[in-house]
């Protein structure tokens, strides 16, 4: 199985980090995107653009390694994003390269417009990748630009197929995180073997923004879930579909 969670910054996929590690224990492969920088952070005050690319970078690269994911960074623009069409095939692209078997994004309603416009392409994006034209689109006799990088470094992937992407067609699970207006049904997934992994990725980007809160309030949160869903720890999700599949029985 393929997952890619897309997110607009940097501490996003704070939400789902217990599930990816999950996903990645069982052998599944997983990539962290983002669509921005999220450079508008005032941590960086005045600092450079690259050298806020380059700061990203070190968190991405820790946050994929501590899940065991790849990780790739947009750079559409911290509370710049505007959901249009580019967006989401720059989003399609990398879908057509990766090829996931289900994405998990935020929910639509939330109060950041960047994170509403992420949603918004990344489900465009389930779209538009499907389509041989739209993913090899050349606009104004320029060439297409190189199939995404996945590792998280500058270096095309050998053996990348720079000229030309395959439309991916196989159906994409939409999964967000849980808004009480979604009128979807709910999602719970367990994590309590992966709760601390969770955790040190909170405190992680708890030490870098300087956030007022403590690591037994961000596990607290999963045990309420938890307890929801009648387990000890969980991740909570809204799976973009009409119903749940069935199941055997009852329980």
């Amino acid at each position: 199985m393929r997952i890619m969670a897309v997110f607009a910054h940097p501490d996003d996929e704070i939400g789902c980090a217990g599930t990816l590690a999950k996903h990645a224990a069982r052998g599944d492969e997983i990539m962290l995107v983002w669509t921005t920088l999220g450079e508008l952070a005032s941590q960086f005050g005045d600092t450079s653009h690259e050298e806020v690319t380059r700061i990203r970078r070190e968190h991405g690269a820790w946050v994929a390694d501590k899940i065991g994911a790849q990780y790739h960074f947009f750079d559409m623009g911290d509370s710049r994003m505007t959901g249009h069409r580019d967006e989401a095939l720059q989003l399609a692209r990398l879908y057509a390269t990766f090829r996931p078997n289900a994405v998990i994004t935020w929910s639509d309603d939330h109060p950041h417009p960047d994170h509403r416009m992420t949603a918004k392409i990344a489900f465009d994006a389930i779209t538009l990748a499907r389509i041989p034209k739209i993913v090899n689109e050349v606009g104004g006799g320029e060439p297409m630009p190189p199939a995404p990088d996945l590792s998280g470094d500058d270096a095309v992937e050998s053996g990348e197929d720079v000229r030309r992407l395959e439309a991916w067609r196989d159906p994409i699970r939409f999964y967000q995180y849980f808004a009480p207006a979604s009128p979807y049904p709910e999602v719970f997934v367990e994590i309590e073997d992966t709760l601390e992994t969770a955790a040190a990725i909170a405190s992680y980007y708890r030490d870098f923004y300087k956030w007022q809160w403590t690591v037994d309030l961000f596990r607290e949160g999963r045990a309420g879930a938890g307890r929801l869903a009648g387990v000890k720890y969980a991740e909570r999700f809204n799976l973009r579909a009409s119903h749940l599949k069935a199941r055997d029985f009852l329980d």
